[in-house]
């Protein structure tokens, strides 16, 4: 077995560790919660608990394995700050720039904890799109350090079905940390 999966195979049974461990402790009531989906849907600057329902933690450092040898997906789910769609054309209309890792696909806005219906399309849509239909793809996903942006859009992920979905808590923040590179992100247009 290569590197690359022995690591794989340590991170996969420490999260199911992990995930045990922590199941009782993911605060889903109170006023940041909408108690009808577990979602979180104010606050979401907030500090994050050591996993997220459906998916492995992982670390900037774990990056390069999963993309080389998962073909892992990565999904940046920040917010368009002071922005938003526009509904007539799908394109976003952003007041600030926002750098990802190089290879991410920017999908605002779906880690909200309130999405309208055609947000929500558009996430099951791109997930769709980018796996091929294929819910067992390894998927990414983060946004900042401590932004339960990217911990509802693991949830929302994988209610949706998907498998492998590796959760990056620590986010674009972490990566820097780690020196990682990142890009100017365009936000894909919203269909």
């Amino acid at each position: 077995m290569r590197a690359g999966a022995t690591n794989l195979v340590a991170l996969a049974a420490a999260a199911l560790v992990a995930a045990t461990a922590y199941a009782t402790e993911i605060p889903t009531t109170g006023t940041e919660f909408d108690t009808s989906t577990g979602y979180r849907t104010s606050r979401y600057r907030a500090p994050l608990p050591e996993w997220a329902p459906g998916s492995t933690r992982i670390f900037a450092a774990d990056l390069p394995a999963l993309i080389n040898d998962q073909k892992a997906i990565l999904l940046d789910v920040m917010a368009a700050e002071g922005g938003g769609y526009d509904p007539a054309t799908g394109e976003w209309r952003l007041t600030k720039v926002h750098d990802t890792i190089p290879g991410a696909i920017w999908l605002p806005e779906v880690g909200r904890g309130r999405i309208d219906p055609r947000i929500e399309r558009y996430f099951r849509d791109t997930l769709a799109r980018l796996t091929a239909g294929d819910k067992s793809r390894a998927i990414i996903i983060f946004c900042q350090s401590d932004c339960w942006m990217s911990w509802n859009a693991v949830r929302r992920a994988a209610l949706l079905g998907y498998q492998h979905i590796y959760w990056l808590p620590e986010g674009i923040d972490g990566w820097r940390d780690w020196d990682g590179p990142t890009i100017r992100a365009d936000p894909q247009p919203v269909p």
